[in-house]
């Protein structure tokens, strides 16, 4: 078997839906039993010998949550978005890091699963502060969201004709704190989760504290933030369809199998991929890719096996 410290080190990105199926309520239940199919799912990783640091969304958990303050304001003191990502961090974590446990005792491998509540640096200048576009939370009438803007401040948007929803800013990560510890339980042999919904924005104050701020990151990006500081030579993000496509959903629609950083960035020119689908999903890998990671690799749970060995999904290498 390969030595630890020589295998190569895999982050796999998943998205909260991963827990919640769409048409799910979001029971404890629920969660358990997707965590562990997911779980077998990674371990085709574990099976290949690669070090594995997984990070999860958090988009329909963080909705609950707020959902949940909102119909106890008046009892129970509200929590920042910040603090509530970190919860979810820590309950996903949980969820994911039991079913992980089980899994490799019923196959019998020997490993241990840390989940790590992770902080990520965002400045305080970056844009998205002053224009805030991250729906988060339930969607509502656009009666409902013009009385929680008056009351409650909210800033406001029609999600894809689907109603309207809270927005938030979504500020670039720029690093992960917890970097190290995160390296060296990969570097063990350890599965890590970390960075759950992106990660909870912090901010870095010029005497090197940190404050809390009321955003969400985008866990794509993250990954690829976390990719490059943890020196991994993979990033895998999964979702809900095999590969990426031109196209999509159009009668010329067209996967794509392996390609380079100059292919994709002329499709991105192109516009090709939608900005709250797709899009940060392309540009989390290309971002790896820049900055020294050997692959990238998109497609769905149902197909990871598959496209390891190379017969589906979308592989990116580092080419021009």
């Amino acid at each position: 078997m390969v030595q630890t410290e020589e295998r190569s080190i895999a982050i796999v990105a998943m998205g909260g839906h991963a827990f919640m199926l769409r048409g799910e309520k979001g029971t404890i239940e629920q969660h358990q039993r997707n965590a562990a199919e997911i779980s077998q799912v990674i371990m085709h990783l574990v099976d290949r010998d690669y070090n594995l640091v997984i990070t999860h969304g958090n988009g329909p958990q963080v909705g609950n949550l707020l959902l949940m303050t909102e119909l106890t304001n008046d009892q129970v003191p509200p929590m920042p978005l910040d603090v509530l990502v970190a919860q979810t961090e820590g309950s996903l974590g949980f969820i994911l890091q039991q079913a992980l446990l089980n899994q490799c005792a019923k196959v019998k491998i020997d490993k241990r699963v840390v989940t790590v509540v992770s902080q990520v640096v965002v400045s305080r200048s970056d844009p998205a502060f002053s224009r805030p576009t991250k729906p988060i939370g339930p969607f509502l009438t656009k009666e409902e969201a013009e009385k929680r803007k008056e009351e409650l401040g909210w800033v406001i948007k029609e999600d894809s004709n689907r109603g309207w929803r809270r927005v938030v800013p979504s500020p670039q990560p720029e690093e992960v704190v917890q970097r190290k510890i995160i390296y060296d339980s990969v570097r063990a042999g350890h599965i890590v989760i970390a960075c759950g919904g992106g990660g909870v924005p912090v901010i870095k104050r010029q005497d090197g504290t940190f404050d809390g701020i009321e955003a969400v990151i985008d866990k794509d990006l993250t990954s690829s933030v976390l990719g490059t500081q943890i020196k991994a030579d993979i990033l895998i993000i999964l979702t809900e369809v095999p590969c990426v496509y031109l196209n999509y959903g159009k009668k010329d629609e067209r996967p794509l199998g392996a390609v380079t950083v100059t292919e994709m960035e002329k499709y991105l020119a192109e516009g090709h991929f939608a900005e709250g689908s797709m899009l940060p999903k392309v540009r989390a890998i290309l971002n790896f890719l820049e900055r020294g990671g050997k692959r990238g690799l998109i497609t769905n749970p149902e197909k990871l096996s598959e496209a390891l060995e190379g017969h589906a999904g979308t592989h990116f290498v580092g080419g021009y």
